[in-house]
């Protein structure tokens, strides 16, 4: 049975790649550019299950307007994929205020608009599967990419509380962790105005590595990422929250869960350990609420 999407960010890359699998595997799929003339070979190529709309993020009313005709021309939504997202280079300290709430909208407010706006449709259908996704720098942090990393575990954040709060209403949540990818990603990387001497010999490694990935024949085709997508919103719940795709991405988030587990061993070295036992918990981190952790005063 084909399942009604509205993808973001299908100008190129992963967004195209999915939307073209989806529709090629009979789904119906709203996709989503700023400029809809990137879209229309897509509308040409599968008529009738791709539906093109126009979205900026930023725009509170257009992600309305983006929701309800989508809603309309597919008769419902059934998958949402956060796709859309621009990266910034820069190292903190070259960050502007501006350059921050400008990346933080397009990777975290833009989307949890865009969530708030299909919940109610989902629920009122019953089902429902939403996928955000993030990247590696969700969980794992590179110098010279600060606001981005910032904008990916804040979306990772949501998530994670976004699948506890609608766990009982049919309501899916996917956070999907792409490693390298042939994209336009490294070569459209912004990069802040403001750039110090001192930082360049700390992220120029990035830089270099972020922008030469897309030629890089060991990188992953867009096309094995949506077959991994629609895998995973085919398979039946409960699926995990969090899901890397693309095998360096594991080997990467394998070093870095590794790094977490010495770092908390040194902290508690460093403090003493526990000053008394604590029974595990027989659940998951989005299950657990804060009261459980810290006592009924916990925020």
């Amino acid at each position: 049975m084909g399942r009604r999407w509205l993808v973001t960010g299908c100008s190129s890359g992963l967004g195209r790649a999915l939307a073209e699998a989806a529709a090629r595997e009979g789904h119906e799929v709203a996709v989503t550019a700023r400029d809809t003339a990137a879209l229309d070979d897509l509308a040409a190529a599968w008529p009738g299950r791709i539906v093109p709309l126009p979205l900026e993020l930023r725009d509170a009313a257009q992600c309305e307007e983006t929701v309800r005709t989508a809603a309309d021309r597919l008769g419902g939504v059934d998958v949402l994929v956060n796709n859309a997202g621009a990266g910034l280079f820069g190292a903190i300290e070259e960050v502007s205020d501006a350059e921050l709430r400008d990346q933080l909208e397009t990777l975290v407010v833009g989307p949890w608009r865009l969530v708030r706006l299909v919940l109610p449709l989902m629920r009122a259908q019953g089902r429902g599967h939403i996928v955000n996704v993030s990247s590696l720098a969700g969980r794992m942090a590179f110098p010279g990419l600060g606001a981005y990393v910032a904008g990916k575990y804040a979306l990772e954040g949501m998530s994670q509380a976004l699948a506890a709060e609608v766990a009982g209403q049919g309501v899916r949540v996917t956070v999907v962790e792409p490693g390298g990818f042939a994209t336009r990603y490294g070569t459209s990387l912004a990069e802040s105005g403001r750039r110090l001497p001192e930082y360049a010999g700390v992220t120029a490694e990035t830089l270099d590595a972020v922008r030469g990935m897309a030629g890089d024949p060991a990188t992953g085709r867009p096309q094995d990422y949506a077959a991994r997508i629609l895998a995973i919103v085919a398979a039946e719940a409960p699926t995990p929250l969090r899901i890397p795709v693309g095998d360096d991405a594991y080997t990467y988030l394998e070093t870095a869960e590794q790094a977490a587990r010495e770092e908390l061993a040194a902290a508690r070295a460093l403090v003493g350990g526990l000053s008394s036992p604590v029974t595990p918990l027989p659940r998951g981190p989005a299950e657990i609420r804060p009261q459980e952790i810290a006592g009924p005063s916990a925020v």
